[in-house]
């Protein structure tokens, strides 16, 4: 008896109600001449006559409780307060509307798993970065157009720090902490000091993979680049490598594929060539590799960048480049 007592008043401390609805089931299901307490009040005559001081008491005391708890579950329904202790005061009172991926995000995500696949991964560095870095360490010369001002943002005037223009400096950052093989992708923000307008922004993000080992060759690059092609654009895509020039790269290329909107027909989008440009790349400078700390004679390697608003825009036909920093929620709910 003394048990069923002890668990009962337990079970009534636990007790809540959101509604009198509910509230009056509560009442009725302990507190009615036929609820649980009743029960045990009933069962009280069948006490032996030593325990029925104790016992008595007892059950007053469940009783006693049980009409409080429940009165102290009126007064919070009577005063709205319908969740007690519980209830989020932060809470706001209109419905959360659940969000998306920015489609920058969607790309660079897509793009890393892709790589993903043919084993690089991910690497990040700091966006503001030293000279060392950004520019001397990948063979860029000392009067290269990208150390003015007016193409580069520095932090201080005559200081040594800037805005990354490039996400090269976290593959240099790595080949100097890491023996080959190396194989990494490099996704993140980079900075030039451009006019803002639809087709140039002066931030924007980039994905570059890196790839060093022995025996590493242009044929390795073409395939990863044929591969990659055809994940992100579809089965049917072709790729075309134009020569080009790269400081940190020999020889170098850009790589344009066929035009996603007229199947490489000729279109306004692709100028009526049937080809988009989409990424540059080439084999790594020997010169690069040995100021990273690996020997130019013995390893070789390829690099490849391209930049994700770039993508974006090919996937999804995005004509403006200010519309993916904007935070317009009609151009933002497209992509949920």
């Amino acid at each position: 008896m003394i048990n069923k007592i002890a668990l009962l008043l337990e079970e009534v401390n636990q007790l809540k109600a959101e509604t009198q609805e509910e509230l009056e089931a509560l009442r009725i299901r302990y507190l009615s001449k036929k609820g649980a307490v009743s029960s045990l009040m009933d069962d009280f005559r069948h006490v032996a006559a030593e325990q029925k001081r104790e016992i008595g008491q007892r059950l007053n005391h469940l009783k006693t409780q049980a009409q409080e708890r429940l009165n102290h579950l009126k007064e919070q329904l009577d005063n709205g307060d319908t969740a007690g202790d519980t209830a989020d005061l932060t809470r706001t009172s209109h419905p959360y509307h659940v969000g998306t991926r920015h489609p920058l995000s969607i790309v660079k995500k897509e793009i890393c798993d892709i790589f993903a696949r043919l084993g690089f991964s991910i690497a990040e560095g700091p966006e503001i970065e030293d000279d060392w870095h950004v520019f001397s360490s990948l063979n860029f010369a000392d009067d290269h157009p990208a150390r003015d001002m007016q193409d580069t943002f520095f932090v201080a005037h005559g200081a040594d720090l800037l805005l990354r223009t490039h996400t090269s400096s976290v593959q240099t950052r790595v080949m100097e902490k890491t023996q080959p093989p190396v194989r990494i992708i490099c996704p993140g923000r980079v900075y030039r000091n451009e006019a803002i307008s639809y087709r140039a922004h002066c931030f924007f993000h980039q994905v570059e993979a890196l790839y060093v080992d022995r025996e590493v060759s242009f044929a390795d690059l073409k395939q990863v680049l044929i591969y990659f092609a055809k994940e992100m654009f579809g089965a049917g895509t072709k790729i075309r490598l134009r020569p080009s020039f790269f400081p940190f790269t020999e020889p170098s290329a850009e790589m344009d594929i066929s035009c996603n909107l007229c199947g490489g027909q000729g279109c306004p989008f692709c100028k009526h060539t049937g080809w988009v440009e989409i990424l540059g790349c080439g084999m790594v400078d020997p010169n690069v590799l040995n100021n990273c700390g690996i020997d130019g004679e013995i390893y070789s390697g390829y690099a490849l960048g391209m930049g994700i608003e770039r993508i974006t825009n090919l996937k999804y036909q995005v004509k403006d480049l200010r519309m993916f920093s904007e935070n317009d929620i009609r151009f933002l709910k497209q992509f949920t």
